[in-house]
């Protein structure tokens, strides 16, 4: 375990950062300092950078200017103080791996040489399943079970280590709307009881709008930051942009409307569609 999270240390600072691909740059400029506790959203088209980013934060790839801090310390690969949730991909049905054993990735995956098992080993694993409602199905393999229930996994293996941040990209891709709620309420949970900071990639807002304390929104460039309240309007959106875009209220859901078509597709970019914040 890494502890309980300092609540009076920023858990993540990027200071002057910036990011080209290529000749292009993708945005610069970006002061970003996340205390405990604080959810962001993070919202732009396709190819504007938002994968780009948790990947800087992950040590995976270098800022073009700029620094990184994590719980006070330079980014690095394989931090444990950082857990990371991918967006939802089936696994195969002939799969052999049972459903404890894809979490117990996440507790042993951080040790050197292959992942023998170690005493309480098997106690953290039972907690990490029981925690992200996946008791019951332990012992299934994985290729088996919905795509609901694999995420849940995934959450749980990132949970591991008791992150001080949790980078989750596009979590919510491909589930139904109860899975959205249930997978969501685990990462709120975490941020609420054990102050971890939530860095949230999607390209729909609508699931996690109440519990967002602020958007980052990146496009053409050029980013914002703000709560919820100050970003998403037409009026912000549309200056962003530099094209008109209308933000439309639908009972209780957002919906922008006329964001530009999105860039080409890039290997370990963004998979959203552009279309709705």
């Amino acid at each position: 375990m890494s502890g309980a999270v300092d609540r009076a240390a920023p858990v993540l600072e990027i200071a002057d950062g910036a990011l080209h691909r290529g000749d292009r740059e993708l945005w610069s400029g970006l002061d970003l300092t996340v205390q405990p506790g604080e959810f962001i959203a993070v919202l732009g088209p396709s190819g504007s950078g938002k994968t780009t980013l948790l990947r800087s934060i992950l040590g995976l790839q270098p800022l073009s200017r700029g620094t990184i801090r994590v719980a006070g310390e330079p980014v690095h690969r394989g931090n444990a103080r950082i857990g990371y949730i991918p967006q939802q991909r089936a696994i195969a049905p002939d799969t052999s791996m049972r459903a404890r054993d894809l979490v117990a990735l996440g507790v042993q995956g951080s040790r050197f040489g292959l992942p023998f098992p170690h005493r309480g080993d098997r106690a953290k694993v039972d907690a990490l399943l029981d925690a992200v409602g996946a008791a019951h199905y332990a012992d299934r393999r994985v290729g088996l079970l919905s795509g609901g229930e694999q995420q849940r996994l995934r959450v749980g293996q990132a949970l591991a280590d008791e992150p001080a941040l949790l980078l989750c990209d596009e979590p919510l891709s491909n589930l139904d709307l109860a899975n959205q709620v249930g997978v969501t309420d685990i990462i709120d949970r975490q941020r609420r009881e054990r102050g971890a900071a939530v860095l949230f990639v999607t390209h729909d807002i609508n699931p996690i709008l109440g519990r967002v304390d602020r958007i980052l929104y990146i496009a053409g460039g050029r980013f914002l930051l703000g709560t919820p309240d100050e970003v998403l309007q037409t009026r912000v959106l549309s200056d962003l942009y530099g094209t008109p875009v209308f933000v439309l209220r639908a009972g209780d859901r957002l919906v922008v409307v006329g964001v530009p078509d999105a860039e080409p597709h890039h290997l370990h970019e963004d998979h959203d569609h552009g279309g709705a914040a």
